[in-house]
């Protein structure tokens, strides 16, 4: 069986394999794949205000391209003396262009 994890950050695939493979009892075959491992499946826009919504966008948008059955995941910070944020927006934070450090500066 295959499952797609909407993501193309491999270390994320691996993670996500590591936490099936605790969770079942005997080898299932179970193949993962990754956007990079797909031609024509784009990551989605995160439109939603929660992760939650957010990570049923993805796994919804990557299923009806591929019609592999698909698990996403979103995260972030979210830091209390910034009244939750910078939250869903985490990725985001700082402008388009922003590295991590950037990020990180912005926030502190």
């Amino acid at each position: 069986m295959k499952l797609l994890v909407a993501t193309t950050n491999s270390g994320k695939i691996r993670e996500i394999g590591a936490i099936l493979e605790g969770q079942v009892s005997e080898p299932c075959g179970l193949e993962l794949l990754g956007l990079n491992d797909l031609q024509g499946v784009s990551q989605a826009e995160e439109t939603g205000t929660t992760f939650e919504e957010n990570a049923l966008i993805k796994a919804r948008h990557c299923y009806s391209l591929s019609g592999i059955d698909c698990v996403a995941d979103d995260s972030g910070l979210e830091v209390e003396a910034l009244s939750g944020r910078p939250g869903v927006f985490s990725a985001r934070y700082g402008g388009p262009q922003a590295t991590d450090q950037d990020r990180v500066s912005k926030m502190l």
